[in-house]
């Protein structure tokens, strides 16, 4: 998601902008999946508008994994470089986004203290999607150390590592269907692979989790496909397709299943289960086969590429006010509503962005 000046990559600034935009879009529906069985078509709107869209996190992940694999500094440089532009922007938006809340009157507002003093243990409601900042610096972190393993590791032994990492992408499903096979856990702790209250590090914590998206991303860069673009887009839309239907579908499943649940009602849209990584696999080599040759086209998409971290930083309130406005004033049904408040958030936050831009200080806010 991080802007990088220094290279611009018009096939990644397009991932990067439709990345972002899924994100917005992702979190528009996030009001309508909450009504549940409560409203049923606004719930399925939900559902099937937020389960297209959740390949938006593993895709800025695997841009990381192109610009920044291998890590070319030394380790001190590397965390003063790419923590420092995450640090600052996250102290700034969880201090102040709780302030916007309790200043619009949202009911959330009234824990603006408690969101505030907090922060530095973890996100909050009022800032869901600074979770991803406390993941990207844990990336961040450890980046320089598996560097130089991958920047000498061959194309046979990235791939073993990718097969491990894929296997990892079944264990939230192990854990959900082991139970109905008879499996009660030891002590009343339900882990697989070695976990247990004791020991959250199981067999395959070490291999699992989001590094496997940069590792995929630099293999796929270094390794492309000889096929077709034509070939590449026909499997990328299959692997997009099988993702979707397993995503949307074990969501609605999962809730009708576990309707109160909400540990198991979030397993489908894992960012790291197989469905969203099916989903991904397929955005990410189709708009990898992009070619933009003209001048122009690469400044513009530059300048929106550059917004879209700022975009990411503030949308999620913009979100907040947009869905009350259509809510109140537009009588559309839900899945009209989702696309017109994710249409009106973006263009409204990438606004706010550009006005951004234009303070002296504006890296230490948007990055």
């Amino acid at each position: 998601m991080q802007n990088n000046s220094l290279t611009r990559i018009p096939w990644l600034d397009v991932l990067r902008i439709a990345a972002c935009f899924m994100v917005v879009f992702a979190h528009s529906g996030d009001f309508f999946v909450a009504r549940f069985d409560e409203d049923r078509t606004a719930f399925l709107s939900g559902v099937c508008w937020g389960s297209l869209m959740r390949a938006c996190v593993p895709l800025f992940v695997m841009i990381s994994g192109v610009l920044l694999l291998p890590v070319r500094t030394d380790m001190g440089t590397f965390y003063r470089r790419r923590l420092g532009r995450i640090l600052v922007p996250l102290l700034f938006w969880s201090l102040l986004t709780p302030l916007f809340y309790r200043a619009y009157g949202h009911a959330e507002g009234a824990n603006a203290v408690y969101y505030i003093a907090s922060f530095p243990l973890n996100f909050n409601y009022v800032t869901t999607p600074l979770w991803y900042l406390y993941m990207l610096a844990g990336l961040y972190l450890i980046l320089p150390i598996v560097s130089p393993w991958v920047a000498q590791a061959s194309r046979k032994d990235l791939k073993r590592f990718l097969y491990l990492w894929g296997f990892t992408l079944f264990i939230p499903y192990i854990r959900v269907l082991a139970p109905f096979f008879g499996y009660v856990g030891n002590y009343g702790h339900t882990g697989i692979f070695g976990e247990c209250d004791w020991n959250p590090f199981g067999t395959f914590y070490y291999v699992s989790g989001f590094l496997g998206y940069l590792i995929l991303a630099h293999y796929l860069n270094l390794y492309p496909s000889g096929r077709s673009k034509k070939q590449i887009w026909i499997r990328s839309a299959v692997c997009f397709a099988a993702g979707y239907a397993l995503t949307c579908g074990g969501f609605i499943w999962t809730q009708r299943y576990f309707p109160t649940d909400y540990a198991y009602l979030e397993i489908p849209w894992f960012f790291t289960g197989f469905s969203v990584f099916l989903m991904t696999y397929g955005v990410f080599t189709a708009l990898q086969t992009v070619r933009i040759s003209n001048p122009r086209t690469q400044a513009r998409l530059g300048r929106w590429a550059s917004l879209t971290f700022g975009i990411y930083l503030c949308h999620f309130f913009i979100v907040q006010v947009t869905y009350d406005f259509v809510k109140q004033y537009v009588e559309w049904p839900p899945y009209l509503q989702i696309p017109l408040i994710a249409a009106a958030a973006f263009a409204v936050s990438a606004g706010v962005v550009r006005l951004l831009q234009k303070l002296p200080c504006h890296k230490y806010l948007i990055g």
